[in-house]
């Protein structure tokens, strides 16, 4: 036989593959062959799949286990939770008035008439005291709550005060106005309050009347104010505050030197619809509003100033401002975390050694510090929330104003030409008539 030709035997191999393949019996034998091997890879998708959802049932479980209450029942109305009371017992909000432990019978029958329809909150330490004293009786003969947050742990050398057994006291070792205001003046509890008064222990209120400032207030329109500060004041952050000896109030600062300069066209804080974070008063709608900005664990409130103007229930050029009137003086005395100890993590910079060789702890500097940390945060989270809020609109911004301004022509000419409308709906019935 020549190369290249195929031999008998091959000839007979090539046909008898060729009667297999059309030989369902012995398709059907290969396929046999086939199934276990699917068989196997199938168990193994299976098993894949127990595992993984076994893990992810694993970090669900530990995820509950970080959060101990049922954030699901969170999200339920609020009817489904109250469901097994009848409705007419239901009472969803609290007060801060101090209630009798008896009365007599004459007064049950009366019933309790409220007279304090205003609060004011300040975190207090013991080495203001007398400062402290002189702002509650201010305050109390206007009918106001007050509510005394006791920074520094120390409350009984108070109780020498004559006041002291009208006004509530709060314990709480260190912690900041911000703190205390998020955990005991949630909205629900102070809605009984026109006005919640959120000052710092060191204002001098020898030039402040309450009943009149507040008249001012009520007058203006102003839902987010604070008091001027004398110009002879220790300290003064922003020329905004600064008292105005020629006006009732004002709602805007004019600046012509350094890097930032304000106008009558400048339209945000802190030129204007600004307070500073030392004396603010706020409104009930506002302090709503407020107290949802204040975040939980940013116990200092850096950043908050700026934009307080959000929660004034409109344009904040018109709801916020700086009454004149009614001045107080700012001392600019910083006693919170003179209390805080030292420890071995304590930062060399912030360890110092006085001429006799004394080594003391400067709490300012670690304060400063973490404020300036947390206004970085408070100012990221601003942002994030802004861009995944995809149907929040900032009613500040230039896009939004030219939006509510072209709205604002538009409903003009609609509402022009209806009136042309029926003007000429009117002559035609007359000429008809």
């Amino acid at each position: 036989m020549e190369h290249g030709l195929p031999s008998m035997k091959s000839i007979k191999s090539l046909k008898s593959f060729v009667k297999r393949r059309n030989n369902p019996q012995d398709v059907g034998k290969s396929g046999w062959k086939v199934k276990p091997f699917l068989a196997l890879i199938c168990t193994a998708l299976l098993i894949f799949w127990y595992r993984t959802t076994n893990i992810q049932f694993e970090e669900t479980e530990l995820e509950e286990a970080d959060y101990p209450f049922d954030m699901a029942m969170e999200s339920e109305p609020v009817d489904e939770k109250l469901k097994g009371l009848p409705r007419g017992i239901l009472q969803p909000r609290s007060d801060l008035e101090l209630k009798p432990l008896w009365s007599s019978n004459s007064l049950r029958a009366k019933g309790v008439e409220m007279t304090n329809r205003n609060l004011l909150a300040v975190p207090v330490g013991i080495k203001q005291k007398g400062n402290v004293d002189a702002m509650v009786k201010k305050f109390l003969p206007a009918n106001f709550t007050v509510v005394l947050f006791h920074y520094d742990g120390n409350m009984d050398k108070w109780w020498d005060l004559e006041w002291s057994s009208k006004a509530i006291h709060i314990v709480a070792q260190n912690q900041t106005k911000w703190w205390f205001a998020k955990r005991f003046l949630h909205p629900d509890v102070v809605s009984i309050y026109d006005y919640v008064f959120l000052w710092d222990e060191d204002l001098g209120v020898e030039n402040f009347t309450p009943e009149r400032y507040l008249k001012i207030v009520k007058v203006e329109g102003l839902e987010i104010s604070q008091p001027a500060l004398d110009r002879n004041s220790t300290e003064i952050h922003h020329k905004i505050t600064l008292r105005s000896k020629t006006k009732k109030f004002h709602r805007r600062v004019y600046i012509n030197r350094g890097t930032k300069k304000c106008s009558n066209t400048s339209e945000d804080p802190p030129c204007t619809g600004f307070v500073e974070g030392m004396a603010p008063v706020f409104s009930r709608a506002a302090w709503f509003c407020t107290w949802n900005l204040i975040q939980n664990d940013l116990v200092h409130g850096w950043g908050m100033d700026m934009k307080l103007g959000y929660c004034a229930q409109g344009d904040r050029k018109m709801k916020v401002g700086i009454v004149d009137r009614e001045y107080i003086f700012h001392q600019g005395i910083q006693t919170l975390g003179e209390s805080v100890q030292s420890d071995k993590k304590t930062r060399a910079r912030d360890v110092r050694t006085n001429r006799h060789g004394h080594t003391t702890f400067d709490s300012r500097t670690s304060i400063r510090r973490q404020s300036t940390w947390e206004l970085q945060r408070f100012e990221e989270r601003w942002k994030k929330a802004v861009e995944e809020d995809k149907n929040w609109i900032d009613p500040f911004s230039s896009s939004s104003k030219t939006k509510q301004k072209s709205n604002s022509v538009s409903n003009r000419r609609l509402k022009r030409g209806n009136i042309h409308r029926v003007k000429h709906k009117r002559s035609q019935e007359t000429v008809t008539a």
